[in-house]
Protein backbone atom coordinates (compact mmCIF):
# COMPACT_ATOMS: atom_id res chain seq x y z
CA UNK A 1 0.00 0.00 0.00
CA UNK A 2 1.35 3.35 -0.83
CA UNK A 3 0.36 7.51 0.47
CA UNK A 4 -1.28 9.46 -1.93
CA UNK A 5 -1.87 13.25 -1.18
CA UNK A 6 -4.25 15.04 -2.79
CA UNK A 7 -5.16 19.00 -2.60
CA UNK A 8 -4.78 22.43 -3.19
CA UNK A 9 -3.86 25.37 -1.32
CA UNK A 10 -2.78 29.48 -1.67
CA UNK A 11 0.24 27.91 -3.53
CA UNK A 12 -1.27 27.94 -6.77
CA UNK A 13 -5.55 28.03 -6.34
CA UNK A 14 -7.01 31.15 -6.27
CA UNK A 15 -8.67 32.56 -3.27
CA UNK A 16 -12.14 32.05 -4.42
CA UNK A 17 -11.61 28.20 -5.39
CA UNK A 18 -10.03 27.72 -1.89
CA UNK A 19 -13.40 29.25 -0.69
CA UNK A 20 -15.04 26.91 -2.07
CA UNK A 21 -13.45 23.84 -1.12
CA UNK A 22 -13.45 24.93 2.93
CA UNK A 23 -14.68 22.16 4.79
CA UNK A 24 -15.99 22.71 8.47
CA UNK A 25 -15.62 19.32 10.66
CA UNK A 26 -18.66 17.52 9.41
CA UNK A 27 -17.98 17.83 6.03
CA UNK A 28 -14.22 16.47 5.98
CA UNK A 29 -15.40 13.57 7.60
CA UNK A 30 -18.43 12.84 4.80
CA UNK A 31 -15.39 13.40 2.82
CA UNK A 32 -13.61 10.50 4.05
CA UNK A 33 -16.63 8.48 3.94
CA UNK A 34 -16.78 9.11 0.27
CA UNK A 35 -13.28 8.60 -0.42
CA UNK A 36 -13.41 5.03 1.75
CA UNK A 37 -15.87 4.21 -0.72
CA UNK A 38 -13.15 3.65 -3.25
CA UNK A 39 -11.77 0.29 -3.81
CA UNK A 40 -8.47 1.62 -4.34
CA UNK A 41 -8.57 3.48 -0.55
CA UNK A 42 -8.26 1.63 3.02
CA UNK A 43 -7.62 4.83 5.41
CA UNK A 44 -8.23 8.95 4.68
CA UNK A 45 -8.11 11.58 6.51
CA UNK A 46 -8.83 15.31 5.26
CA UNK A 47 -7.22 18.70 6.46
CA UNK A 48 -9.04 21.82 5.62
CA UNK A 49 -7.91 24.88 6.89
CA UNK A 50 -7.76 28.43 5.75
CA UNK A 51 -5.47 28.35 3.18
CA UNK A 52 -5.33 24.41 1.99
CA UNK A 53 -7.81 21.81 1.72
CA UNK A 54 -5.76 18.28 1.39
CA UNK A 55 -6.79 14.16 1.20
CA UNK A 56 -4.36 11.82 2.66
CA UNK A 57 -5.13 8.35 1.19
CA UNK A 58 -3.13 5.28 2.18
CA UNK A 59 -4.28 3.26 -1.47
CA UNK A 60 -3.80 0.01 -2.69
CA UNK A 61 -3.41 1.27 -6.44
CA UNK A 62 -2.25 5.31 -7.37
CA UNK A 63 -4.24 5.75 -10.12
CA UNK A 64 -7.52 4.18 -9.42
CA UNK A 65 -7.48 6.09 -5.40
CA UNK A 66 -6.43 9.43 -7.66
CA UNK A 67 -9.65 9.42 -9.68
CA UNK A 68 -11.59 8.20 -6.99
CA UNK A 69 -10.31 11.09 -4.52
CA UNK A 70 -10.64 13.41 -7.31
CA UNK A 71 -13.82 12.85 -7.73
CA UNK A 72 -15.53 12.86 -4.34
CA UNK A 73 -13.26 16.01 -3.67
CA UNK A 74 -15.17 17.41 -6.51
CA UNK A 75 -18.86 16.42 -5.28
CA UNK A 76 -18.35 17.36 -1.80
CA UNK A 77 -17.61 21.08 -2.28
CA UNK A 78 -20.18 20.86 -5.77
CA UNK A 79 -16.80 22.22 -7.91
CA UNK A 80 -16.93 21.01 -11.15
CA UNK A 81 -14.02 18.87 -11.84
CA UNK A 82 -12.58 20.43 -15.04
CA UNK A 83 -12.34 23.91 -12.48
CA UNK A 84 -10.48 21.95 -9.82
CA UNK A 85 -7.89 19.96 -11.98
CA UNK A 86 -5.41 22.35 -13.09
CA UNK A 87 -4.76 23.47 -9.30
CA UNK A 88 -4.35 20.37 -7.78
CA UNK A 89 -1.28 18.88 -6.36
CA UNK A 90 -0.49 15.19 -5.91
CA UNK A 91 2.38 13.26 -3.43
CA UNK A 92 3.06 9.80 -3.85
CA UNK A 93 5.01 7.95 -1.17
CA UNK A 94 8.18 9.53 -0.41
CA UNK A 95 6.99 13.46 -1.76
CA UNK A 96 3.65 12.49 0.49
CA UNK A 97 5.59 11.91 3.75
CA UNK A 98 7.63 14.97 3.00
CA UNK A 99 4.95 17.40 2.37
CA UNK A 100 2.94 15.80 5.53
CA UNK A 101 5.81 16.55 8.03
CA UNK A 102 6.64 20.31 6.25
CA UNK A 103 2.51 20.92 6.48
CA UNK A 104 2.80 19.89 10.13
CA UNK A 105 5.80 22.03 10.83
CA UNK A 106 4.02 24.97 9.39
CA UNK A 107 6.66 25.32 6.64
CA UNK A 108 3.92 25.65 4.05
CA UNK A 109 1.96 27.82 5.60
CA UNK A 110 1.06 31.27 4.54
CA UNK A 111 2.37 32.43 7.58
CA UNK A 112 5.64 30.64 7.45
CA UNK A 113 6.14 28.93 10.80
CA UNK A 114 3.05 29.55 12.39
CA UNK A 115 1.78 27.45 15.09
CA UNK A 116 -2.14 26.90 14.55
CA UNK A 117 -1.54 24.31 11.65
CA UNK A 118 -0.69 21.73 15.10
CA UNK A 119 -3.63 22.11 16.17
CA UNK A 120 -5.67 21.37 13.32
CA UNK A 121 -3.14 18.91 11.98
CA UNK A 122 -4.31 17.03 15.82
CA UNK A 123 -7.68 17.97 15.18
CA UNK A 124 -8.26 16.61 12.39
CA UNK A 125 -5.99 13.37 12.87
CA UNK A 126 -8.35 13.17 16.47
CA UNK A 127 -11.60 13.87 14.41
CA UNK A 128 -10.84 10.60 11.84
CA UNK A 129 -9.29 8.03 14.55
CA UNK A 130 -12.91 8.69 15.99
CA UNK A 131 -14.94 7.92 12.75
CA UNK A 132 -12.44 4.78 12.18
CA UNK A 133 -11.31 6.35 8.61
CA UNK A 134 -7.61 6.11 9.87
CA UNK A 135 -5.70 3.35 10.41
CA UNK A 136 -1.89 1.96 11.40
CA UNK A 137 -0.32 3.98 8.18
CA UNK A 138 -1.95 7.39 8.76
CA UNK A 139 -2.01 7.46 11.99
CA UNK A 140 1.56 6.78 12.45
CA UNK A 141 2.20 9.20 9.76
CA UNK A 142 0.59 12.04 11.20
CA UNK A 143 1.49 11.77 14.75
CA UNK A 144 5.39 11.47 13.51
CA UNK A 145 4.43 14.90 11.76
CA UNK A 146 3.20 16.24 15.21
CA UNK A 147 6.38 15.34 16.76
CA UNK A 148 8.44 16.49 14.04
CA UNK A 149 6.79 20.48 13.87
CA UNK A 150 6.93 20.36 17.74
CA UNK A 151 10.92 19.76 17.47
CA UNK A 152 10.47 22.48 14.43
CA UNK A 153 9.30 25.19 17.33
CA UNK A 154 11.47 23.77 19.97
CA UNK A 155 14.60 23.02 18.95
CA UNK A 156 15.06 25.75 16.05
CA UNK A 157 14.61 29.70 15.73
CA UNK A 158 11.39 29.56 13.37
CA UNK A 159 9.10 31.19 15.84
CA UNK A 160 11.03 34.47 14.97
CA UNK A 161 10.05 34.57 11.96
CA UNK A 162 6.50 33.25 12.25
CA UNK A 163 4.60 36.43 12.06
CA UNK A 164 0.85 35.27 11.93
CA UNK A 165 -1.91 36.47 9.54
CA UNK A 166 -3.46 38.61 13.16
CA UNK A 167 -0.27 40.41 13.54
CA UNK A 168 0.40 41.17 9.37
CA UNK A 169 -3.73 42.02 10.03
CA UNK A 170 -3.02 44.33 13.02
CA UNK A 171 0.07 45.97 10.81
CA UNK A 172 -2.28 46.66 8.57
CA UNK A 173 -4.65 48.47 10.41
CA UNK A 174 -2.50 50.07 12.16
CA UNK A 175 -1.13 51.80 8.95
CA UNK A 176 -4.78 53.34 9.07
CA UNK A 177 -5.62 53.76 12.53
CA UNK A 178 -1.79 54.37 14.05
CA UNK A 179 -1.78 52.49 17.29
CA UNK A 180 -4.11 50.35 19.21
CA UNK A 181 -3.90 52.10 22.30
CA UNK A 182 -7.25 54.73 22.03
CA UNK A 183 -9.11 52.04 19.40
CA UNK A 184 -11.43 49.69 20.02
CA UNK A 185 -11.94 46.31 18.69
CA UNK A 186 -14.54 43.72 17.94
CA UNK A 187 -13.28 40.79 17.63
CA UNK A 188 -15.79 38.34 15.23
CA UNK A 189 -15.71 34.60 16.63
CA UNK A 190 -14.48 32.72 19.17
CA UNK A 191 -12.52 29.65 17.84
CA UNK A 192 -8.82 28.83 17.63
CA UNK A 193 -8.33 32.25 15.51
CA UNK A 194 -10.28 34.70 17.52
CA UNK A 195 -8.83 33.79 20.47
CA UNK A 196 -5.12 34.72 18.98
CA UNK A 197 -6.66 37.77 17.67
CA UNK A 198 -8.24 38.79 21.07
CA UNK A 199 -5.20 37.76 22.54
CA UNK A 200 -2.93 39.51 20.51
CA UNK A 201 -5.11 42.76 20.36
CA UNK A 202 -4.82 43.15 23.61
CA UNK A 203 -0.95 42.50 24.25
CA UNK A 204 -0.64 45.50 21.71
CA UNK A 205 -2.86 47.80 24.20
CA UNK A 206 -6.25 48.13 22.71
CA UNK A 207 -8.30 50.11 24.60
CA UNK A 208 -10.81 47.61 24.63
CA UNK A 209 -11.69 44.33 22.89
CA UNK A 210 -15.11 42.74 22.37
CA UNK A 211 -15.90 39.49 21.41
CA UNK A 212 -19.16 38.19 19.29
CA UNK A 213 -19.59 34.76 18.59
CA UNK A 214 -22.45 32.19 17.90
CA UNK A 215 -21.86 30.69 20.99
CA UNK A 216 -22.16 33.20 24.29
CA UNK A 217 -20.38 31.13 26.23
CA UNK A 218 -17.46 30.71 24.21
CA UNK A 219 -17.69 34.40 23.99
CA UNK A 220 -17.58 35.10 27.22
CA UNK A 221 -14.65 32.61 27.99
CA UNK A 222 -12.37 34.34 25.47
CA UNK A 223 -13.04 38.04 26.41
CA UNK A 224 -12.59 37.30 29.69
CA UNK A 225 -9.38 35.61 29.48
CA UNK A 226 -8.25 39.49 27.89
CA UNK A 227 -10.01 41.44 29.94
CA UNK A 228 -12.70 42.09 27.54
CA UNK A 229 -16.12 41.44 27.44
CA UNK A 230 -18.68 39.87 24.96
CA UNK A 231 -21.68 40.37 22.93
CA UNK A 232 -24.66 38.31 21.42
CA UNK A 233 -24.58 38.45 18.01
CA UNK A 234 -28.10 39.56 17.55
CA UNK A 235 -26.01 43.19 18.77
CA UNK A 236 -23.82 42.64 15.93
CA UNK A 237 -24.55 45.91 13.94
CA UNK A 238 -24.30 47.84 17.30
CA UNK A 239 -20.82 46.46 18.24
CA UNK A 240 -19.51 46.90 14.23
CA UNK A 241 -20.79 50.83 15.19
CA UNK A 242 -18.25 50.90 18.07
CA UNK A 243 -15.18 49.27 16.98
CA UNK A 244 -12.04 50.94 15.03
CA UNK A 245 -10.99 47.51 14.36
CA UNK A 246 -13.20 44.62 13.59
CA UNK A 247 -11.37 41.15 13.39
CA UNK A 248 -13.73 38.17 11.37
CA UNK A 249 -12.77 34.50 11.68
CA UNK A 250 -15.87 32.62 12.38
CA UNK A 251 -15.72 29.40 9.63
CA UNK A 252 -19.62 30.28 8.48
CA UNK A 253 -20.72 29.64 5.50
CA UNK A 254 -22.14 32.99 3.49
CA UNK A 255 -21.31 36.21 4.77
CA UNK A 256 -21.50 37.57 8.42
CA UNK A 257 -20.17 40.92 8.27
CA UNK A 258 -22.17 42.28 5.50
CA UNK A 259 -21.74 45.77 3.27
CA UNK A 260 -25.29 46.92 4.96
CA UNK A 261 -24.11 45.88 8.22
CA UNK A 262 -20.90 48.35 7.75
CA UNK A 263 -22.89 51.00 6.05
CA UNK A 264 -25.38 51.24 8.94
CA UNK A 265 -21.78 51.49 11.56
CA UNK A 266 -20.40 54.01 9.41
CA UNK A 267 -23.25 55.92 9.62
CA UNK A 268 -23.36 56.42 13.51
CA UNK A 269 -18.80 57.28 13.22
CA UNK A 270 -19.09 60.76 12.35
CA UNK A 271 -16.72 59.70 9.35
CA UNK A 272 -13.61 58.25 12.26
CA UNK A 273 -12.52 55.18 10.00
CA UNK A 274 -12.70 51.38 10.33
CA UNK A 275 -10.38 48.73 9.82
CA UNK A 276 -11.92 45.30 8.75
CA UNK A 277 -9.59 42.40 8.77
CA UNK A 278 -10.86 39.25 7.42
CA UNK A 279 -9.37 35.72 8.46
CA UNK A 280 -11.96 33.26 7.28
CA UNK A 281 -12.22 31.31 4.86
CA UNK A 282 -14.83 31.58 3.02
CA UNK A 283 -14.67 34.94 3.80
CA UNK A 284 -16.57 36.50 6.98
CA UNK A 285 -16.92 40.45 5.46
CA UNK A 286 -18.41 40.75 2.24
CA UNK A 287 -15.77 42.36 -0.67
CA UNK A 288 -18.11 45.08 -1.27
CA UNK A 289 -17.01 46.67 2.18
CA UNK A 290 -14.17 48.01 0.88
CA UNK A 291 -15.86 49.94 -1.82
CA UNK A 292 -17.31 52.12 1.27
CA UNK A 293 -16.42 55.48 2.15
CA UNK A 294 -14.32 55.46 5.69
CA UNK A 295 -14.02 51.80 5.52
CA UNK A 296 -10.83 49.39 4.29
CA UNK A 297 -11.19 45.85 4.52
CA UNK A 298 -8.03 43.73 4.67
CA UNK A 299 -8.39 39.95 3.54
CA UNK A 300 -6.27 36.48 3.16
CA UNK A 301 -5.11 37.62 -0.45
CA UNK A 302 -3.29 40.88 0.91
CA UNK A 303 -2.02 39.23 3.93
CA UNK A 304 -0.39 36.38 1.77
CA UNK A 305 1.25 39.29 0.18
CA UNK A 306 2.42 40.75 3.27
CA UNK A 307 3.66 37.37 4.51
CA UNK A 308 5.62 36.06 1.63
CA UNK A 309 9.20 36.84 1.96
CA UNK A 310 8.72 35.06 4.91
CA UNK A 311 10.32 31.67 3.75
CA UNK A 312 13.47 33.50 2.46
CA UNK A 313 14.83 33.92 5.92
CA UNK A 314 17.45 31.54 7.50
CA UNK A 315 15.28 30.63 10.08
CA UNK A 316 13.14 28.73 7.57
CA UNK A 317 16.15 27.15 6.05
CA UNK A 318 17.32 25.38 9.62
CA UNK A 319 13.76 24.43 10.13
CA UNK A 320 13.57 23.06 6.40
CA UNK A 321 17.14 20.91 7.40
CA UNK A 322 15.37 19.70 10.09
CA UNK A 323 12.34 17.81 8.87
CA UNK A 324 14.50 16.62 6.04
CA UNK A 325 16.58 14.93 8.41
CA UNK A 326 13.12 13.41 9.93
CA UNK A 327 11.70 12.58 6.76
CA UNK A 328 14.94 10.23 5.93
CA UNK A 329 14.84 9.11 9.25
CA UNK A 330 11.29 8.09 8.99
CA UNK A 331 11.82 6.09 5.50
CA UNK A 332 14.84 4.16 6.97
CA UNK A 333 12.41 2.92 9.96
CA UNK A 334 9.70 2.75 7.63
CA UNK A 335 11.93 -0.21 5.25
CA UNK A 336 12.99 -1.48 8.01
CA UNK A 337 9.59 -2.09 9.32
CA UNK A 338 8.72 -3.30 6.00
CA UNK A 339 11.20 -6.84 6.04
CA UNK A 340 10.98 -7.00 9.60
CA UNK A 341 8.02 -9.88 9.32
CA UNK A 342 9.47 -12.09 6.26
CA UNK A 343 12.95 -12.26 8.62
CA UNK A 344 10.83 -12.81 11.36
CA UNK A 345 8.58 -15.83 9.51
CA UNK A 346 12.11 -16.93 7.79
CA UNK A 347 13.26 -17.66 11.33
CA UNK A 348 10.07 -19.15 12.49
CA UNK A 349 10.04 -21.46 10.05
CA UNK A 350 13.74 -22.45 10.63
CA UNK A 351 12.66 -23.20 14.13
CA UNK A 352 9.75 -25.29 13.45
CA UNK A 353 12.34 -27.20 10.44
CA UNK A 354 14.61 -27.72 13.92
CA UNK A 355 11.60 -28.58 16.28
CA UNK A 356 10.61 -31.40 13.77
CA UNK A 357 14.26 -32.57 13.23
CA UNK A 358 15.18 -33.22 16.66
CA UNK A 359 11.89 -34.98 17.28
CA UNK A 360 12.94 -37.30 14.39
CA UNK A 361 16.06 -37.51 16.23
CA UNK A 362 14.72 -38.50 19.59
CA UNK A 363 12.56 -41.02 18.16
CA UNK A 364 15.62 -42.93 16.65
CA UNK A 365 17.79 -42.60 19.14
CA UNK A 366 16.12 -43.30 22.57
CA UNK A 367 20.12 -43.81 24.32
CA UNK A 368 20.77 -40.12 24.36
CA UNK A 369 21.21 -38.60 27.68
CA UNK A 370 20.00 -35.04 28.35
CA UNK A 371 23.24 -33.70 28.01
CA UNK A 372 24.03 -35.28 24.76
CA UNK A 373 20.18 -34.23 23.57
CA UNK A 374 21.16 -30.56 24.66
CA UNK A 375 24.70 -30.39 22.51
CA UNK A 376 22.83 -31.76 19.56
CA UNK A 377 20.43 -28.84 19.78
CA UNK A 378 22.42 -26.24 20.61
CA UNK A 379 25.04 -27.39 17.43
CA UNK A 380 22.18 -28.22 15.20
CA UNK A 381 20.45 -24.03 16.45
CA UNK A 382 24.04 -22.72 15.63
CA UNK A 383 24.29 -24.27 11.93
CA UNK A 384 20.72 -22.21 11.36
CA UNK A 385 21.69 -19.24 13.01
CA UNK A 386 24.83 -18.96 10.66
CA UNK A 387 23.15 -20.01 7.75
CA UNK A 388 20.84 -17.47 8.10
CA UNK A 389 23.25 -15.16 9.65
CA UNK A 390 24.09 -13.03 5.52
CA UNK A 391 20.58 -13.29 4.14
CA UNK A 392 19.33 -11.63 7.85
CA UNK A 393 22.27 -8.86 7.94
CA UNK A 394 21.61 -8.41 4.04
CA UNK A 395 17.86 -7.51 4.10
CA UNK A 396 18.42 -5.00 6.89
CA UNK A 397 21.35 -3.26 4.80
CA UNK A 398 19.24 -3.23 1.77
CA UNK A 399 16.17 -1.89 3.74
CA UNK A 400 18.44 0.78 4.59
CA UNK A 401 18.79 1.27 0.59
CA UNK A 402 15.30 1.45 -0.05
CA UNK A 403 16.09 -1.82 -1.86
CA UNK A 404 14.61 -4.49 1.15
CA UNK A 405 11.07 -5.21 -0.51
CA UNK A 406 12.01 -6.96 -3.67
CA UNK A 407 14.83 -9.00 -1.66
CA UNK A 408 12.44 -9.59 1.13
CA UNK A 409 9.89 -11.47 -1.03
CA UNK A 410 13.01 -13.49 -2.80
CA UNK A 411 13.24 -14.75 0.68
CA UNK A 412 9.77 -15.45 0.46
CA UNK A 413 10.03 -17.48 -2.48
CA UNK A 414 13.39 -19.23 -1.95
CA UNK A 415 12.16 -20.55 1.74
CA UNK A 416 8.56 -21.12 0.31
CA UNK A 417 6.92 -19.07 3.27
CA UNK A 418 3.41 -18.85 3.67
CA UNK A 419 2.57 -15.43 3.04
CA UNK A 420 -0.11 -16.28 5.90
CA UNK A 421 2.52 -16.42 8.28
CA UNK A 422 4.55 -13.15 7.29
CA UNK A 423 0.84 -11.36 7.65
CA UNK A 424 0.58 -12.85 11.24
CA UNK A 425 3.75 -11.06 12.32
CA UNK A 426 3.15 -8.06 10.79
CA UNK A 427 -0.49 -7.54 11.79
CA UNK A 428 -0.96 -3.91 12.52
CA UNK A 429 -0.68 -2.32 15.97
CA UNK A 430 -3.93 -0.72 17.48
CA UNK A 431 -3.88 2.67 16.99
CA UNK A 432 -2.84 4.36 19.95
CA UNK A 433 -4.89 7.69 21.51
CA UNK A 434 -4.38 11.45 19.96
CA UNK A 435 -0.76 12.56 20.54
CA UNK A 436 -0.67 15.37 22.87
Amino acid sequence: MSLVVLGLSHHGAPLGLLESVALDGPAATDLETAVLRSEHVTEAVVLSTCNRTEVYAESLTFHGALVDITNALAQACSVDRAELQPHLYVHYEDRGIAHAFTVAAGLDSMAVGEAQILGQVRRSLSRAQKHGHVGPALNGLLQQGLRVAKRVHSETEIDLVSGSLVQAGITRAEAVLGGLGARSVLVVGAGGMGALAATTVSRHGAREVVVVNRNPDRAVGVAERVGGRARPLAELTEALADADLVIASTGARGQVVTAEHVAAALATRGGRPQVYVDLALPHDVELDVDALEGATRVGLAELGEDLAEAGSAPQVAVARELVTAEVAAYLLQRSAQAVAPTVTALRARAGEVVDAELTRLERRTPGLDDHERAEVRRAVERVVDKLLHTPTVRVKELARDGQGGSYARALSDLFDLDPRDVSLVSAPPAIPGEDA
